[in-house]
């Protein structure tokens, strides 16, 4: 069985480097929880996860600090593998 490339050194090295820029979810330009770590960065929506610019299961390269995006969990959850990034649209109350 191969090991889990998100589990190797390679990988945590870049999780590390995002992580130190500290810089705003890009999905939706708000700050993300950087000192929330551990198990608990898991379970919490406002926690940094490294997102891919290009979803890896459309080609994305996994360890390209070019394709390396800082995004909260709900918002890298919320996106999925889609390409492109959506917009909010207008309010439907009037």
């Amino acid at each position: 069985m191969p090991a889990n490339p998100r589990t190797g050194r390679p990988y945590r090295a870049l999780c590390a480097q995002q992580r130190a820029l500290r810089l705003p979810c890009w999905l939706c330009g708000h700050d993300i929880a950087y000192e929330i770590t551990g198990p608990a960065a898991g379970r919490h929506p406002d926690a940094f996860t490294l997102d891919h610019l290009v979803p890896l299961s459309k080609g994305g390269a996994l360890l390209d600090p070019a394709n390396a995006r800082s995004a909260h969990r709900r918002c890298n959850s919320a996106r999925g593998n889609r390409l492109t990034v959506r917009t909010p649209g207008t309010s439907r109350r009037w």
